[in-house]
């Protein structure tokens, strides 16, 4: 039997929103993070620090809601995590490979090809998506391009990284949403962060200069990456996807790409231009038809 939570679809939805906010925000931190440590150091710093931030709630719980005894056998929720990890890992590597060797813009467009992977990807387990799901992810697929895309004259390595990093981006969506209703979701969560941590820094201490002082020098993005993008973000995802239809997950999460363009012009002070602009506009629209009459599909 399947283990239920206490949120509705669209508090489900409203998590995911968040999660894309925080993801779309990091990339900002990311870029910057990238200039002191290489790509497996980075990730393997901040996926630590995830889950040293959750491990306390893990095991006490949080203040006025003490912690829920574990409703899956051991086993299952170290499988979980291990698979969810393994899934993860993988794709968060290639992204943050791929983006060493291809373009910001480039990068998000290919990376956001996840949300087209998804229901195909679903259909092949069986997962029914209808006709406003997939009018949805068009629509949210052309206003990605018209976002992020610079063109795609040709693919280069870092294109070739990021676009295999997204069918598994879309792999890790699938699996978090069939382990959710299984297990709990902060166990899942702590588990596949850990098995990212130790698998980065296994491979930065083979293929990269590791140096404290580099470290301490990325400390700022490392520790908005590690605490809000993997331990509250991640969190929000899977607590998230108990409730949301992955092809509507899929859809809210891409809008990273429209949080990420305005952490841009924030922080960065890039501007929007008026293609771009009808891009976030298009995503929108994507998101809020793929919801419409999504309870009769």
């Amino acid at each position: 039997m399947k283990k239920t939570t206490g949120i509705t679809v669209r508090q489900a939805n409203l998590l995911l929103l968040l999660a894309s906010a925080i993801w779309g925000f990091a990339f900002v931190a990311q870029r910057v993070g990238m200039r002191h440590v290489g790509p497996l150091t980075f990730n393997g710093v901040r996926f630590a620090l995830g889950a040293l931030a959750l491990t306390p709630v893990l095991i006490w719980g949080l203040p006025g809601r003490p912690r829920r005894p574990r409703t899956a056998p051991l086993s299952r929720v170290l499988r979980g995590g291990l698979l969810a990890g393994l899934v993860l890992f993988v794709a968060a590597t290639l992204q943050q490979y791929g983006v060493v060797f291809t373009t910001a813009g480039k990068a998000g467009f290919i990376t956001s090809l996840y949300v087209v992977f998804v229901p195909i990807l679903g259909l092949v387990i069986g997962q029914r998506t209808g006709r406003y799901i997939w009018a949805g992810i068009a629509l949210s697929a052309v206003g990605l391009y018209l976002l992020s895309a610079k063109g795609l004259a040709g693919i280069s390595l870092g294109d070739g990284l990021v676009l295999i990093g997204a069918i598994f981006w879309a792999v890790h969506m699938l699996v978090i949403g069939r382990l959710a209703g299984e297990v709990s979701a902060l166990e899942l969560a702590v588990g596949q962060f850990v098995v990212v941590s130790v698998l980065s820094l296994m491979g930065a201490f083979i293929f990269e200069i590791v140096r404290w002082i580099d470290i301490r020098a990325a400390m700022v993005p490392i520790l908005y990456a590690g605490l809000l993008s993997v331990a509250v973000a991640y969190t929000l995802q899977v607590m998230g996807q108990t409730r949301a239809h992955p092809a509507h997950a899929a859809i809210i999460l891409s809008l990273e790409s429209v949080f990420a363009a305005v952490g841009g012009w924030i922080v960065l002070s890039e501007g929007l231009s008026p293609r771009a602009l009808v891009g976030c506009a298009l995503m929108l629209g994507g998101v809020l038809l793929a919801q419409f009459r999504s309870d009769k599909q």
